[in-house]
């Protein structure tokens, strides 16, 4: 199901690359991905998974996906104003990535294998931070992720590239939270 749900991801990353929604490269990943389902469902012990529920779930990674990435290009252009930050965006936008971050972690399988320190490491680390130097941050992490080979070329198999995926993902979620907080303090 991950191989399924990164191809799913791979062919709506084109928009960070500046591509357009009608690409022909983005309907053959997309008609790859729903081959790879097929496949997936023929494959597997027991009944095969329901199309339809197989396809919403696709949709969803899909939205996130497109949604992280919109937020991301909202936040570069925040970020190349060189005006005041808008404190209420920020909050608004940080929400929104850390909540869909969390449901791709949850779709692509990419959740913690472990808890540690590291969430109490990310929020003193940030603090100690201008806000511009923590969106860049979180905007090179969203990158980061994105770029990956596993995210990238759908049906690479690299144990490393996945827990690159899975460490850069799990920095997006606790980045965009400690900046969620810190923005809310700053509205009120």
């Amino acid at each position: 199901m991950l191989v399924i749900s990164i191809g799913c991801v791979a062919g709506w990353s084109s928009p960070i690359l500046g591509q357009t929604l009608g690409d022909p490269a983005k309907a053959r990943m997309q008609e790859m991905t729903r081959r790879e389902i097929q496949l997936n469902n023929i494959s597997e012990k027991g009944p095969p998974n329901d199309p339809k529920r197989a396809q919403a779930m696709m949709d969803q990674v899909s939205e996130d996906f497109h949604r992280i990435l919109t937020r991301h290009n909202e936040l570069v252009r925040a970020i190349d104003a060189n005006q005041s930050l808008d404190y209420k965006f920020i909050a608004e936008a940080t929400s929104e990535i850390r909540r869909r971050s969390v449901r791709l972690q949850s779709s692509l399988k990419l959740e913690r294998l472990e808890a540690s320190a590291n969430d109490q490491k990310t929020e003193s680390h940030l603090g100690g931070m201008e806000t511009k130097d923590q969106m860049i941050l979180l905007c090179k992490q969203i990158e980061a992720f994105v770029k990956n080979p596993i995210i990238e070329k759908p049906g690479i198999v690299d144990a490393q590239a996945l827990e690159k995926a899975r460490k850069d993902l799990q920095s997006v979620v606790e980045i965009s939270d400690v900046m969620k907080k810190q923005a809310d303090k700053r509205i009120h």
